[in-house]
């Protein structure tokens, strides 16, 4: 049996005026999925999303640990996001925050849920900004195609380890 991704399937919806909803299924197992989301040596493979090249994915999955991952883009320049997991539940949730280093004084804290039914995986992500004018900006920095392609990415990764 051969096991197909899906494309351009996450939705994102604006639940208040400092959120952002993304909601994206999966067709593998969610331990799968989390170990996609969470290994570095796997996040290099999707997290560009095809976009450049992730030159450094460092995860220290510990409630307090960091994240950061670099990437350089197609264009030649660098792009940095970092932030520390507030909250870990393995398989099921994950909280902390995320600063695009660009934008240094903006930071959200995301909330995901890794969610299974019948082996797919339904992925929320929760972003909350302290205020409007952020939120608003994320929106509005193109990040949506670039989430799309690196959510199709995540979900071919995670059926290579099937």
């Amino acid at each position: 049996m051969t096991v197909t991704a899906s494309r351009h399937t996450a939705v994102v919806t604006l639940p208040t005026d400092t959120q952002i909803m993304i909601t994206r299924e999966f067709n593998a197992p969610r331990h799968l999925v989390w170990q996609a989301w969470t290994t570095p040596e796997l996040i290099k493979r999707w997290w560009s999303g095809g976009y450049g090249e992730v030159t450094l994915a460092e995860v220290d999955l510990r409630v307090g640990g960091t994240w950061r991952y670099v990437m350089t883009t197609d264009a030649g320049f660098e792009v940095g996001f970092h932030g520390e997991y507030q909250e870990i539940v393995p398989n099921e949730r994950i909280v902390s925050t995320e600063v695009f280093e660009g934008m240094p004084d903006a930071a959200a804290m995301n909330t995901l849920t890794f969610t299974e039914q019948d082996g797919r995986t339904t992925l929320s992500i929760l972003v909350e900004h302290t205020d409007k004018a952020s939120r608003d900006a994320h929106v509005n920095s193109g990040m949506e195609g670039g989430m799309q392609q690196s959510m199709d990415r995540l979900e071919e990764v995670a059926i290579s380890l099937l």
